[in-house]
């Protein structure tokens, strides 16, 4: 878990109940609050839900004609909390209603996502709804700030949400007050959108996969090195989706591969060594100069099996291979 995470969720840690705090705590203009921190922003943004719920229309809708927040960040939902959820649903019933607005011919969720995911997971018909009138604002503001407040939601998510989300604001500065961020926190987020494609198409999939403070640093280390910083990171991500390479280390990686190829032999006169190692035994070495690729094995290192495969695998490689004029 990043830093930033650690710091947002210990700025919400004291966070009351909704129905413990009193409209005259929180004062709230037509437009969305500006709150002084993510801890004030939560706070508004539960005052909000209460202040809908009651002045909203209880009713009794179809499961299927409603569909989520348009800003909601979560991409993945815990199967084992919905599970529990749902059947703490089916013994007591839905103690609080979800909070819905209408659009067009559905209804989308303004707050109680897990309570409706519950509804179709037990296959139920309708669920208890409050309908209410929200600015695409609200709903902006209020899927997020409330999920960022859970130590679930991965950076990724939180980031993908922020720049759902706006377009709703005049400006960076007035989001960042919106959701009680600092502007250098709002920009560390933002950096997931630099990120190259093939870490966002995976970051799609297991958004946990990289936190905020490491996709900082992963950008700055691909612009500062160009066209290098993203070979060599286009060759290291594989490891981080694998798990065999720790996220904080994938930027000093990006720089030191970046580096390592700028320094490299570029002329066809000039001769390197790369030696291998089978564990922390010397095995042999490659050879590169003007006349060409050169490799080393010590004896006894190979077994006969492997000596067998080496001989296939060249033959492979160079059977039926055009012959260059």
């Amino acid at each position: 878990m990043s830093n930033m995470r650690e710091q947002l969720l210990a700025k919400t840690a004291g966070i009351r109940a909704t129905s413990s705090i009193n409209q005259d705590e929180v004062k709230r203009s037509s437009k969305t609050q500006t709150a002084p921190g993510l801890a004030g922003a939560l706070a508004v943004a539960q005052l909000r839900v209460q202040e809908l719920e009651a002045t909203g229309a209880p009713s009794q809708l179809a499961v299927s004609d409603i569909v989520a927040n348009p800003w909601q960040p979560r991409r993945v939902f815990n199967d084992a909390k919905l599970t529990g959820l749902a059947e703490s649903i089916r013994e007591v019933g839905l103690m609080q209603p979800i909070v819905v607005r209408r659009a067009q011919e559905s209804y989308q969720i303004v707050a109680g996502e897990r309570r409706w995911r519950a509804h179709k997971l037990m296959g139920l018909d309708t669920i208890k709804a409050v309908v209410v009138e929200c600015s695409d604002s609200d709903m902006a503001v209020l899927a997020l700030v409330e999920n960022v407040s859970r130590d679930d939601l991965s950076d990724y998510e939180v980031a993908t949400s922020i720049r759902q989300t706006e377009k709703e604001f005049p400006d960076r500065k007035r989001m960042a007050e919106a959701l009680g961020m600092s502007r250098s926190g709002l920009y560390q987020f933002l950096s997931f959108e630099s990120l190259p494609e093939f870490i966002q198409k995976d970051l799609d999939v297991q958004p946990t996969l990289l936190g905020g403070t490491a996709a900082q640093a992963i950008v700055a280390a691909i612009k500062k090195h160009g066209e290098s910083g993203l070979r060599a990171a286009a060759e290291l991500w594989p490891l981080v989706v694998k798990g065999d390479l720790d996220q904080g280390k994938v930027a000093s990686a990006i720089k030191a591969m970046a580096v390592q190829q700028a320094t490299s032999p570029r002329s066809a006169n000039e001769r390197s060594i790369d030696k291998f190692f089978s564990g922390k035994e010397h095995a042999g070495s490659i050879t590169k100069d003007v006349s060409g690729i050169t490799v080393k094995i010590k004896s006894g290192v190979l077994t006969s099996a492997q000596e067998t495969q080496i001989r296939e695998l060249l033959s492979q490689m160079f059977h039926a291979q055009p012959k260059t004029s």
